[in-house]
């Protein structure tokens, strides 16, 4: 292009077009191409006017650097067949498939033989007739007819010629074929042996058996349904965005666009969506209800994903069928084989069919719904997984005293059900007592992990091979809490600040520890009164990965899933109804997408023979402990050392007074009467020095904490 002021000449109206013809950047590092369409984007506001003086060379590193003209490219390989474990899956998947065909098929073998033989000798005098049909000329019989009909001699006599004259030569062939069909058939009696005739049979039977069948008579009945799916093309895409609000065909600069095309994707049709300048993700989350009634489909059949370089894109991704509505099938859990902590643990198939897996450690988990939608099955999974780990410790907390975590008595380390005293004991006692274990245990772990040489424990943390060599100091601890909500709502409001401020406490530093916190209820708002009602929020809202099913209303799904979620489009209020969603939920938090899971299936019967197995992994570990191995683990013991650690927080040193009272507010079902003197003479006995101690101004005896630790490593 040439920048030299031009003469204005008038344009196709008759009026002069004024003005100069000025370069538009390119793309840089792309060379021009005349040959090439344009592909600049004259969005971005650029100086078109040159300053005076001699213009120079624009940077490429500091230019405006244009979308790249080539696009996304699409991986070379897959990204399930990417990983061994992808590539196994797809044989499997395939195997499994053709190995259904083969049993389907196998089993109604007799009847398709049986089927073949009777059309097949239909067969044989379908095609004679064909034959003699063919011989016979009958397809002249109408022209004969008709010059009978119009009383043509002459076309009727050299129609009779033409007829004698073909039927002659056709008789002659037909003959001959005749004849070597019967000269086979003498050779293949005197020369071929039985496996000639087999052969014969298997090529002759198949044609002649197509030849007799009738037409809607299928010998081989299809061993799969043919998946119906609605095909989407681009109109019916527009027109339900179009009347979602999500733009307007008409008004200039609200049209809706297109970066890919419409293709398949697994059992279902996928496209890029380009939304109109200033219309968002997030308006057409809030219009996916909409969107689906444009499509004609139900809700759970459109998922919108979000596009990390534009707002305005994101990938419309729409469901042959409900996928929601397809159960995921049992546990893979139900062979019995041991299983790793460390790995993740199987959960369910996502919207897709994809395998959706939760790595355990480091986590703690909120699983909440309503009653009978799934939540005790989806935790019980998860607990199943950590149960199959040997050097896993269970504490099983059940507050609603349901039958459906009997079977775990054979392995958990706490068994605790209910908030009434019965034979078996209180178990509002029993909780304090195992959280109170579980709090020195945290404690324990981290002395122990900052004891360490750096070359031995680099990052400060508990790893797969520190738990293998220390395996009595460092392991990795689950605490399951169904209804956990009825510990915060005691009679006691004593108990319950000390419940709610040991649980506080281990959902903030447990998980570094090795403690894996999965807390389960159907009340998760509305719970407790000042401080319990406070600390209950702030243990609900610290669980980092959040599973919601089926809840009441949006509060609720707020509360489990937090208000962020709810801005992104996932309302577990929103989930479908009906015996076939049960199990359906959104995973929140465990990666960058939330995926609507549907979990796999372990019932009562499944969860007797994953826990049965559990127990044996367990007993050849020799890690059967603490309530299933017949320990008394429901009475509150006094580790005195241990409890003076859990309540000294970051204090160096207190008083006897001081220590007393705190022991007494924290742990009351055994300390309650504890007095200075008695704790003094306590701690004296198993090592610790009564010292001097400086304290809010006074100087009264009392003791260290580094003195209570060393007595502590001493006696253990």
């Amino acid at each position: 292009m040439s920048t030299t002021p031009t003469t204005p000449e008038p344009d196709d109206t008759g009026r002069e077009s004024g003005g100069e013809i000025v370069p538009f950047p390119r793309q840089p590092d792309s060379p021009a191409a005349p040959d090439m369409p344009d592909t600049s984007d004259t969005s971005f506001e650029v100086q078109l006017d040159d300053e005076p003086g001699t213009p120079e060379p624009v940077d490429a590193g500091e230019g405006i650097v244009l979308p790249d003209s080539d696009g996304e490219h699409y991986p070379v390989i897959p990204e399930h067949l990417r990983s061994l474990a992808g590539v196994g899956e797809a044989l499997g998947r395939h195997g499994r498939r053709f190995g259904h065909r083969a049993s389907f098929h196998g089993i109604r073998a007799p009847r398709y033989l049986l089927l073949a033989v009777v059309y097949a000798v239909a067969g044989v005098f379908r095609l004679a007739g064909r034959q003699l049909a063919w011989w016979w000329l009958s397809e002249q019989d109408f022209l004969r007819s008709h010059a009978v009909a119009n009383a043509d001699s002459r076309e009727w006599m050299k129609l009779h010629r033409e007829a004698k004259d073909t039927r002659r030569v056709r008789g002659i062939m037909l003959a001959g074929e005749v004849f070597a069909l019967l000269l086979a058939g003498l050779a293949l009696l005197r020369f071929a042996p039985w496996w000639g005739w087999l052969l014969v049979i298997a090529g002759v039977l198949p044609a002649l058996a197509r030849a007799g069948r009738p037409e809607d008579r299928p010998i081989i009945s299809p061993a799969m349904t043919v998946p119906r799916f609605r095909v989407l093309n681009a109109d019916v895409v527009l027109r339900a965005y179009y009347a979602a609000g999500l733009g307007h065909p008409d008004k200039p600069g609200q049209q809706i666009e297109f970066e890919s095309a419409m293709t398949r994707d697994g059992e279902g049709s996928r496209v890029k969506v380009i939304l109109p300048y200033g219309t968002g993700f997030d308006a057409a989350v809030k219009a996916r209800d909409d969107l689906a009634s444009g499509l004609d489909v139900a809700p759970s059949q459109v998922y919108l994903t979000r596009d990390k370089s534009s707002h305005r894109r994101h990938t419309l991704w729409v469901a042959d069928r409900d996928p929601l509505a397809i159960p995921a099938g049992r546990t893979p859990l139900l062979d019995g084989k041991r299983r790793s902590i460390w790995q993740p643990a199987p959960f369910g198939l996502d919207e897709r069919g994809r395998k959706v897996t939760l790595l355990l450690l480091w986590i703690s988990i909120l699983i909440g719904a309503q009653p009978r939608k799934g939540k005790t099955f989806s935790g019980r999974l998860l607990a199943l997984y950590a149960a199959l780990d040997p050097f896993v410790r269970l504490s099983v907390v059940d507050g609603k005293n349901s039958p459906d975590w009997n079977a775990f008595r054979k392995i958990a380390y706490h068994f605790i059900h209910g908030i009434v005293p019965s034979r078996d004991g209180d178990p509002v006692a029993q909780l304090i007592a195992a959280l109170t274990e579980i709090k020195a245990h945290i404690i324990a772990t981290n002395e122990f992990l900052a004891s360490l040489p750096v070359a031995e424990c680099p990052e400060g943390k508990l790893t797969e091979e520190l738990c293998a060599k220390y395996p009595k100091r460092l392991f990795v601890w689950m605490l399951v809490m169904e209804e956990f909500q009825n510990y915060f709502e005691l009679p006691d409001q004593k108990l319950n600040a000390v419940i709610a401020d040991l649980l506080s406490f281990i959902m903030a530093v447990g998980p570094s520890s090795g403690v894996i916190i999965e807390s389960l209820s159907q009340k998760p708002s509305g719970v407790g009164a000042g401080d319990v009602q406070r600390l209950f929020n702030r243990y609900r809202d610290n669980h980092v990965v959040r599973f919601a099913l089926k809840c009441g209303n949006r509060i609720v799904s707020d509360a489990i899933l937090s208000g962020d979620a709810y801005a992104e489009g996932f309302d577990a209020a929103a989930l479908p109804v009906g015996k076939e969603y049960l199990g359906v939920g959104y995973l929140y938090g465990a990666a960058d997408h939330t995926p609507t899971v549907r979990t796999y299936l372990a019932d009562a019967e499944d969860t007797e023979k994953i826990v049965a197995a559990a127990r044996v992994l367990r007993e050849r570990a020799g890690t059967l402990q603490g309530f299933a191995a017949g320990e008394d683990t429901g009475t509150a013991s006094r580790d005195v050392l241990a409890d003076v650690l859990a309540v000294f927080g970051t204090d160096p040193a207190l008083h006897w007074p001081v220590l007393a009272e705190r022991l007494a507010a924290q742990f009351p079902d055994r300390w309650a009467d504890a007095t200075a003197d008695a704790v003094s003479a306590q701690c004296r006995d198993l090592g610790v020095p009564s010292v001097p101690v400086k304290s809010g101004g006074q100087a009264l005896r009392g003791c260290r904490r580094a003195d209570v630790r060393r007595a502590a490593a001493e006696s253990s």
